[in-house]
């Protein structure tokens, strides 16, 4: 039995017996290579690599994308990784978040500017049909940047105390017409995460198709509510609300778009929005899929590591800024990203980018996790349920 299985099922065992269960301690490991600290820059090359793809070949884009995406899910098969971690913070991670927002800038600035001309060429050459997929294709080329990463360093800069780093997570957030984001994610998730009180977290037996309609709903009112209540606390007027400005300058950002590039650019522009928005909640929906706290005393249990997914498939943490530790980011929500641990918890059968897919396909998806949520539940406690959680 490997040591990651040893340590899971001294889990099970402590939530068979209905009892508090606080992952054991992981041994911090001494620090990586010097070649690892810059590890996280790596995530530099996919907006630098589809904004090349972007300007050589609009209509094609998206399928460099994809193939992206493919590799990497096949990456994570092949070399499923370890425990290591990073132990020590270092300023120069936070750069590595501030920079990429100069790189997903240039290259939504490029796909909106080629836009137009890349479409009219295409409506000459083959009609709105061609015209069509070239709108599709520059939208999903840049989606797939602004939701795998430029969500997610938007998460981990809202997090931080920086004021100017939370201010490049709004810009980030509104770039993708989903600013709300901003308030239910820290005020309404962080709470309710892993009970059915929280709409980014599915129940066992929700297909992604259902979970999709709820969690964007319920997620857009959920922010507005909280605001309610957080201006009527602070005695603040509507003009005082951030997420008031924030949606403002959406619709003003749409229609200067429309006015100075055109309808072309605006498409691509909602395209790559609905894209990224399409990662992020897909993600929301792997991350938590089935996990519940319990009720004590009628109010749900402390977040536990054993109340998220995880996978820590190196190459993959590398360019997601390692929210795979999906559990001790939300033990300690402020902790550096590059310090975050691969705690003793539920295990993906594969990283996000091999998950997504999975997804796509609800039979694929429970025949793979059931079984695994079945081993956490407490009703096994057998070493093989154990090594069920981090079986391929």
């Amino acid at each position: 039995m490997r040591v990651d299985d040893r340590l899971a099922l001294r889990m099970i065992r402590c939530m068979s017996e209905d009892r508090p269960c606080h992952p054991p301690a992981v041994p911090e490991q001494t620090a990586l290579p010097a070649w690892r600290v810059a590890g996280f820059a790596i995530a530099w090359l996919l907006p630098l690599g589809l904004a090349l793809a972007v300007w050589r070949s609009p209509a094609t884009a998206a399928l460099v994308g994809l193939a992206v995406q493919g590799l990497l899910a096949l990456a994570e098969r092949l070399h499923p990784g370890g425990w290591r971690w990073e132990p020590e913070a270092r300023p120069a991670y936070r750069w590595v978040l501030r920079i990429h927002v100069g790189l997903q800038a240039g290259l939504l600035a490029l796909a909106l500017v080629l836009a137009g001309p890349a479409v009219s060429e295409a409506l000459r050459a083959g009609g709105a049909g061609l015209a069509a997929g070239v709108v599709l294709s520059l939208g999903l080329a840049v989606g797939l940047v602004s939701g795998s990463q430029g969500i997610t360093y938007a998460h981990e800069l809202g997090h931080s105390r920086s004021r100017g780093d939370r201010l490049l997570a709004w810009l980030l957030m509104g770039s993708v017409a989903y600013s709300h984001f901003m308030v239910e994610h820290y005020r309404g998730h962080h709470v309710r995460v892993a009970t059915d009180a929280d709409p980014a977290s599915a129940p066992a037996g929700m297909s992604l198709w259902r979970f999709l309609p709820r969690t964007l709903l319920g997620s857009w009112r959920s922010a507005w509510a909280l605001e309610r209540q957080g201006r009527r606390a602070r005695r603040l007027p509507l003009a005082r609300s951030p997420l008031v400005w924030a949606q403002a300058l959406q619709v003003a950002f749409a229609g200067l778009l429309l006015a100075v590039l055109g309808p072309a650019a605006l498409a691509v522009w909602l395209v790559q929005a609905a894209y990224a928005v399409f990662l992020l909640e897909t993600i929301n929906y792997i991350e938590h899929y089935g996990l519940r706290r319990r009720e004590r005393h009628g109010r749900p249990e402390p977040f536990a590591a054993v109340h998220a997914w995880n996978a820590d498939r190196p190459l993959t943490n590398l360019l997601v800024a390692n929210l795979q530790r999906h559990s001790d980011h939300h033990l300690h929500p402020h902790r550096p990203y590059e310090t975050l641990r691969p705690l003793p918890s539920p295990q993906l059968p594969s990283g996000y980018a091999g998950c997504i897919f999975l997804a796509l396909w609800p039979p694929v998806w429970f025949r793979l996790m059931h079984p695994r949520l079945q081993a956490w539940s407490g009703d096994a406690a057998a070493p093989a349920d154990a090594q069920r959680i981090s079986a391929g």
